[in-house]
């Protein structure tokens, strides 16, 4: 076996991620010469059956992209409609739907912390072994997830593609008194999320350092979930002051292209490779963050936020998820104690002809969406781009930097079963989701 001469490492479908994809690896030597994150489902269509659609439609066609996080496509869709036809939701009407978003944040990422991630870090194949091992943590994670969906089943009508969300607000809003059990359920969720940042705080994390832009909504004074201004924070940081842009100049900014090892589009910001997700949000709206949640950031060793700490290493990612599930938390108990019921569930949308954008945090990042309208309404053009192709090139990055610090260290001992455990290491922690299934890994490997 001549590992100075070239290996290549083939994993034809990666597990515990949401979706379709695989990864191709090329060693020569002690270098890694290329990596390519491969997604391989055949394209959607959903930009190209929108066309033709009604202004009213897109919210619910869009939650059908994603099951793990349709309230993310359907907010965004909603903003883009809504800007579209110049009007503003706000209020009471507003603040649901941020209750309705802190409810997807707080399922969504305990998902992916005890189900896909947390087995990494503690030498488990998947949760039903770790189920075995630790059995009181994952019951804790199933509370809170159940949680979130109770949120997302009293506001939307069900915990999966919710059905009560439209353009312009609700189908029905709740009284006062129907979110007073989710109050309850949230004051105990609180208690298990502020113990799960204790928890994966104590991981054993490896030494990396990511370089990407960072990339996520600003909204000075709250941290940024449901709305917000596109902010950029350069790789070097050498000064704290951000870039924005308005949101209508998205495009102008972020260029999508076509690789040929991947359906997916990637995409740069102004030239350069960028990240979006947790590890942006937290370093450019920490400072928002609810008291709370900066305490048990701080606790966690992620810096004090406040002062505008970045965490920078990708596998320390499911820290700051952890965190931001209890300022999901912290976010709806402030929304349910101060709601009153509005006098309708819906402002009055009217259609012109116009472009609208739109754009949400969903959990594993910044997701897009602009619309064209005709003047009855009728939709003439659609662009959406969800975070994980946003971070394909980052991924493809860190999974370089991350095997190419372990040949450095291990060389040749260093075998291919364990480099293909780095790999896939390296690509959950930005918790790709590349559509709503999971698969196995096969793998094969040539050598040369």
């Amino acid at each position: 076996m001549n590992h100075r001469g070239t290996r290549v490492l083939r994993l034809d479908a990666l597990a515990r991620v949401e979706g379709e994809a695989a990864l191709y690896l090329r060693v020569e030597g002690d270098t890694v010469a290329e990596t390519r994150l491969r997604i391989y489902e055949p394209p959607r269509f959903f930009e190209a059956f929108l066309t033709g659609r009604g202004h009213t439609e897109p919210p619910d066609i869009t939650a059908r992209i994603c099951g793990i996080c349709p309230v993310a496509y359907q907010m965004s869709a909603c903003r883009a409609i809504e800007d579209a036809c110049g009007v503003t939701v706000g209020g009471s009407l507003a603040e649901l739907r941020r209750l309705l978003y802190c409810g997807e944040w707080i399922e969504s990422h305990t998902l992916h912390i005890y189900l896909l991630h947390a087995p990494d870090f503690l030498g488990r194949p998947d949760v039903v072994a770790l189920a075995r091992h630790q059995r009181s943590a994952v019951e804790r994670g199933l509370r809170i997830k159940q949680t979130g969906n109770a949120i997302l089943e009293q506001l939307g009508g069900r915990p999966i593609h919710p059905v009560n969300v439209r353009v312009g607000g609700f189908y029905r809003t709740p009284e006062r008194e129907e979110l007073r059990p989710l109050a309850e359920r949230l004051r105990q969720a609180r208690e298990d999320a502020v113990e799960t940042v204790r928890w994966v705080a104590a991981f054993d994390f490896p030494d990396a350092v990511c370089d990407h832009d960072l990339f996520a909504l600003s909204d000075p004074g709250c941290y940024a979930i449901d709305s917000g201004t596109p902010a950029v924070m350069a790789a070097r940081r050498q000064s704290p002051m951000l870039h924005e842009f308005p949101l209508a100049e998205f495009e102008q900014h972020v260029e999508e292209a076509q690789v040929p090892h991947s359906t997916a589009r990637t995409t740069t910001l102004d030239g350069r490779r960028y990240l979006t997700g947790p590890l942006a949000r937290y370093a450019i709206n920490g400072r928002w963050l609810h008291p709370v949640a900066a305490e048990v950031a701080r606790d966690a060793g992620l810096g004090d936020p406040l002062t505008g700490a970045v965490c920078d290493n990708p596998f320390r990612s499911i820290v700051v998820r952890a965190v931001e599930v209890v300022q999901a938390i912290e976010e709806a108990l402030r929304i349910i104690g101060g709601y009153e019921r509005p006098p309708r569930p819906v402002v009055e949308v009217t259609p012109r002809q116009a472009v609208g954008t739109g754009a949400t945090e969903a959990p594993r990042g910044l997701l897009y969406h602009r619309y064209a309208l005709s003047e009855d309404g009728t939709l003439t053009g659609a662009r959406i781009i969800p975070p994980t192709a946003q971070n394909q090139t980052a991924i493809e990055e860190d999974v370089r930097k991350t095997v190419q610090a372990r040949l450095e260290t291990a060389g040749p001992a260093a075998d291919d079963e364990e480099l293909t455990h780095l790999c896939e290491r390296a690509i959950r922690n930005h918790d790709p989701c590349i559509s709503c299934a999971a698969h196995f890994l096969d793998m094969t490997v040539q050598r040369t």
